[in-house]
């Protein structure tokens, strides 16, 4: 079985409550929502909330919502516990600030799991802007020649490398997501705030699905601008 979650956080640090902004007479995390459940390879789809409000909030949607601990320092985290008692082989990590997701992503990102020796991935865009390389908010990923990362970064220093947008949705098998979370935060990790540094120091390999997707996640509200939804 394949498991979709949506960490839920309510109280985000750059944009508080983003998950529950209205677009279009809608919570974000709907738009989020209702686009992964057009996947073709999502067996079920999971919002992983952290407070009371949001289940309220959500109420009147036909969706799978799970109550998780407020305490999670990650969605990682917060996703570990969701699927706990699940029987899944592979979950993916859909990000709530993500509304103009496109389903196919997820769909690529599955499929790099017929591969048995891949045990973590993730997304990354060639659509690059000058913007997106100065802007530390929006991470950027090299890749190997095997399409595994080679590093994650917020600021660009070494233009020797061809760099990628990255998205940050993730594909674990169950065991690696369990090993992933026991482990400790990194020292890159605590430094740059991107929690996909801890496994790259801990050696474990990140497969990268590479695509075209032009948009860009809501980190600030700012970025509500780009997709023309205010």
């Amino acid at each position: 079985m394949v498991i979709g979650v949506i960490p839920a956080r309510l109280e985000s640090t750059r944009f508080p409550r983003k998950i529950l902004f209205p677009i279009r007479n809608k919570p974000m995390i709907m738009h989020v929502y209702e686009r992964a459940l057009k996947s073709q390879k999502l067996d079920r789809i999971i919002i992983a909330v952290d407070s009371q409000e949001t289940v309220e909030a959500l109420k009147k949607y036909n969706a799978e919502v799970i109550m998780t601990s407020p305490k999670h320092q990650s969605g990682t985290d917060r996703i570990a516990e969701a699927v706990a008692n699940f029987n899944s082989d592979i979950i993916i990590n859909i990000q709530g600030d993500e509304p103009m997701l496109d389903p196919e992503m997820i769909d690529s990102l599955i499929s790099l799991f017929v591969d048995k020796s891949v045990e973590m991935a993730t997304l990354a865009s060639t659509v690059i802007t000058e913007n997106d390389i100065l802007n530390q908010n929006s991470v950027k990923v090299a890749i190997d020649k095997n399409h595994n990362a080679i590093g994650f970064y917020r600021k660009i220093t070494d233009f020797s490398k061809q760099y990628f947008h990255h998205i940050g949705i993730y594909g674990y098998r169950k065991d690696m997501l369990n090993k992933f979370t026991k482990l400790e935060q990194s020292k890159n990790e605590k430094v740059l705030h991107l929690e996909q540094l801890r496994a790259l120091d801990n050696g474990i390999a990140i497969r990268v699905a590479v695509c075209d997707f032009p948009y860009r996640g809501v980190d600030v509200k700012k970025d509500l601008e780009q997709l023309n939804f205010e």
